[in-house]
């Protein structure tokens, strides 16, 4: 179905489905799944230190012989080590978030690996495409985590209309629905963490799983607006706290502090009442946990009976 695909032919991978780097669950376990079903798994790097990075790659090399990638957030305090991993360990795949990726991306050129940043405007993708990118991820706010200010439906063909580079759409993507639509918009590829989240092979803790699989439609809310960073999580007591102290006008620091730490207390220890429980807003759609490879056989699957719904619904 995707052959003549430009992502699929730039990166070597049989569908042009990311999985998004999620840091805590984006480990080896969930990477090589995705990867072996087809798609690009994506180790979420997040504040790893250095070795622990190392590690999951090559845990990730041993569970699977297909492309892979990691994505590295710019803003860790080990960034630099970490992009020193990453290229010692020659992954095929560097996607970056939080920031711009630019002093590096000769290292990573040089080492044959494809560089793919998130972006989340026009005017960053078009900057970073000027460094020599090999594609971007439009991501809009609906998705998990740290999030921009523009829909999906909007930043996508924006982005696409202004870059000579490969799209890729992030945000608010779930099913063979989300992914032509991503088509519709220009993309050539689509990324989703969210799904991912409610898999056999996603390591997030139960409870983490059991209150995505609860969550309706505006079950998500957005923190640390003031800070700069703001995030989309599921509502509970932490999120509350916040708000409560962003509107005293608490100073960003800490506000930080309040957050430090708490997506690993959601992730690993559970606790999903005062942790972070980061998930994007389509977790209102999604209603079962699946091995990795039987979510994207069904997305496949799924769209060439959207095509005839679309074509007969346009007659």
């Amino acid at each position: 179905m995707f052959e003549k695909n430009k992502l699929c032919k730039l990166l070597n991978i049989q569908y042009p489905i990311f999985q998004g780097g999620m840091a805590w669950i984006g480990t080896a376990e969930l990477a090589s799944a995705v990867s072996n079903a087809g798609g690009l798994g994506i180790i979420g790097a997040g504040h790893m230190p250095p070795d622990m990075l190392r590690t999951e790659i090559q845990k990730t090399k041993k569970w699977t012989k297909k492309p892979f990638g990691v994505n590295i957030m710019l803003m860790s305090p080990f960034v630099k080590e970490v992009m020193q991993v990453v290229l010692e360990e020659r992954v095929p795949v560097i996607t970056t978030g939080a920031g711009n990726p630019g002093e590096y991306i000769p290292a990573m050129k040089e080492i044959g690996s494809k560089v793919i940043p998130v972006v989340a405007s026009v005017a960053l993708a078009k900057r970073l495409v000027r460094t020599g990118v090999d594609a971007v991820i439009a991501e809009g706010l609906e998705s998990r985590g740290h999030i921009g200010e523009i829909t999906t439906m909007s930043l996508v063909p924006q982005i696409v209309d202004a870059v000579d580079v490969p799209v890729i759409a992030a945000g608010g993507i779930g099913d063979a629905r989300g992914v032509l639509a991503a088509f519709a918009l220009g993309a050539v590829g689509v990324q989703m963490g969210t799904r991912f989240v409610l898999s056999d092979e996603c390591i997030a803790h139960e409870n983490y799983k059991k209150l995505v699989l609860k969550a309706r439609d505006r079950s998500t809310v957005v923190t640390g607006r003031s800070t700069g960073h703001p995030v989309r999580v599921l509502a509970n007591k932490l999120t509350r706290k916040f708000e409560e102290l962003e509107k005293a006008g608490t100073a960003p620091e800490e506000l930080e502090k309040l957050g430090a730490g708490k997506l690993n207390l959601a992730t690993h220890k559970g606790d999903v009442v005062n942790g972070s429980v980061m998930i994007g807003q389509i977790s209102g759609m999604l209603n079962e946990i699946k091995p990795v490879k039987q979510i994207i056989t069904d997305i496949v699957s799924q769209i060439d009976g959207e095509l005839n719904r679309i074509e007969n619904s346009c007659k």
